[in-house]
């Protein structure tokens, strides 16, 4: 009789580690594809789940594209892609961008996220004063090389290219940044504007974003302007 207790426990106990073994398994990730916006500032993890660790933060209002989904428990992840970078967010902590505001970037005049993706891939390249080329830029021969790739002849200099455009209050990616009292008086520099309050521009040392936020740049801000 106690044999056959100790086995009926024993078949039990193995029945109920094969269950629960099945009901805590990670689940498999599987396609997810779209591009979302961050409603809060986002902790992306190694992997679904907040026991895994930080590898990057997403600020409010970024742009991510999915490549993946998967559940931790209950709680659904999505994996996002974002300037090379992947890791998994809470799906509570984003949005589905909607088409108009993806096709409001695409259009926007001066090639919109087309010139923004060309400017991106020259960061990191020398600043040099009269440059047009990739192996040293200045502030508007930066702007006139990435319109170009995207299909704009514009101006050569800041003052051409502060003349040819259009001053606009809501700016878009692609559009344009001029700051004026900076190496001179008037309109003496411009940038790229990106996003999140953000430009990219040749400028310093090399081509770089940079917030517009910053202390200096901030002062020395003086319109948004569409070609």
């Amino acid at each position: 009789m106690k044999k056959f207790l100790s086995s009926i426990l024993i078949a039990s106990a193995m029945f109920v580690g094969f269950t629960g073994g099945t009901a805590d398994a990670a689940s498999k990730a599987t396609a997810k594809s779209g591009t979302y916006i961050t409603v809060h500032n986002a902790n992306v993890r190694a992997d679904a789940g907040t026991k895994h660790r930080r590898v990057f933060t997403l600020k409010k209002g970024t742009r991510v594209q999915l490549t993946h989904q998967k559940y931790a428990g209950k709680q659904l992840w999505y994996k996002v892609k974002i300037n090379g970078k992947r890791g998994y967010v809470s799906s509570s902590l984003l949005k589905r961008s909607t088409g108009k505001a993806v096709a409001a970037a695409a259009s926007t005049k001066g090639g919109g996220s087309g010139v923004v993706k060309t400017a991106m891939k020259l960061r990191g390249i020398p600043y040099r004063f009269g440059g047009t080329t990739t192996k040293g830029f200045d502030c508007s021969g930066f702007i006139q090389y990435s319109y170009k790739k995207n299909g704009k002849s514009i101006a050569r200099t800041t003052t051409g290219q502060f003349k040819q455009s259009s001053k606009i209050k809501s700016p878009k990616p692609g559009d344009l940044v001029f700051f004026h009292n900076t190496y001179r008086k008037g309109i003496s520099h411009v940038g790229i504007y990106v996003g999140n309050n953000k430009f990219v521009h040749a400028g310093g040392k090399k081509s770089e974003v940079v917030s517009l936020n910053n202390p200096y740049w901030k002062s020395k801000f003086n319109s948004f302007r569409r070609i």
